[in-house]
């Protein structure tokens, strides 16, 4: 009878631990249910090596930038072919702001117990949410260990220079010296640069090496992304939203797009094919 209790009492200890894991993947339930983000959806099926996600504030973008990238580590990608032991960096434009957000979304996609070490920039690893962090060692699915470092961008270009990565992620968009070392960061792993951004910048070199693609790169795709595309995001929210920004400010931050100072830049626009010499 005593053995038998004693299998009872295991057999429930391990119920609960199952379930206390289960609740804590949201990796797992990222775009799993019924409400699926269909563009997220899009840039993850994507198998070019260059993508963007320009978006309104809370339409999702942050979440797939983060997602790729856990998936990266883990080895677990469902769309891409998996390898082992990654080395990717996550780029923020500060080291507050990689704390309050692409830190922080990382943390929440990442299951505790496929985590194998942290180390801390600042604050106590066994509360990293509350410190800023250097790396993250991650238990790669082959067996291996994978690492997400963190760079911010007022780090200065030096800070970028040295690693082989197998991805790049910007959140928000990079200086332009900063985002060029990076390329040059994944050449020679044939790495994949991601990046997820409002812009609000104006027609800075992402809106022309990027959206432009002066250079008609291959490798580059990119995706629009806006309130009414966040299956999660509730129409009220939506309303009171619209209702209190203005129409130029809308369309920055809630269809992603990009504006010059004399007025919007509507995406179908291309100045080498609707701009012709002045005439009499």
């Amino acid at each position: 009878m005593a053995n038998t209790d004693e299998i009872l009492t295991k057999l429930r200890m391990l119920d609960a631990e199952l379930a206390k894991r289960a609740q804590a993947d949201h990796l797992a339930r990222y775009n799993a249910g019924r409400k699926k983000h269909k563009k997220q959806i899009a840039f993850h099926k994507c198998k070019k090596r260059n993508r963007w996600v320009f978006g309104g504030n809370r339409s999702g973008k942050t979440q797939c930038g983060a997602a790729e990238a856990v998936w990266i580590a883990r080895g677990t990608h469902p769309y891409r072919k998996n390898k082992k032991d990654t080395f990717g960096w996550v780029v923020s434009l500060t080291a507050q702001v990689q704390r309050d957000v692409a830190q922080q979304k990382i943390l929440y996609y990442l299951r505790p117990d496929w985590i194998a070490d942290i180390v801390m920039l600042s604050g106590r690893k066994d509360q990293p949410a509350r410190g800023v962090i250097d790396q993250i060692f991650v238990k790669n699915v082959f067996g291996g260990i994978s690492v997400i470092g963190f760079r911010s961008c007022d780090q200065g270009r030096e800070k970028f220079q040295g690693s082989s990565l197998d991805f790049v992620w910007f959140d928000e968009e990079p200086p332009q010296d900063i985002y060029e070392e990076c390329v040059m960061r994944v050449a020679d792993r044939k790495g994949d640069i991601f990046g997820t951004m409002t812009p609000l910048k104006g027609l800075t070199f992402v809106y022309e090496e990027i959206y432009l693609n002066r250079r008609n790169n291959p490798e580059i795709w990119y995706e629009f992304m806006e309130w009414e595309d966040n299956p999660y995001l509730a129409k009220s929210e939506i309303k009171l939203l619209n209702d209190t920004l203005d129409e130029t400010t809308l369309q920055s931050r809630r269809y992603g797009r990009f504006a010059a100072r004399e007025g919007l830049v509507y995406p179908e626009f291309d100045e080498s094919v609707h701009v012709i010499e002045s005439f009499v």
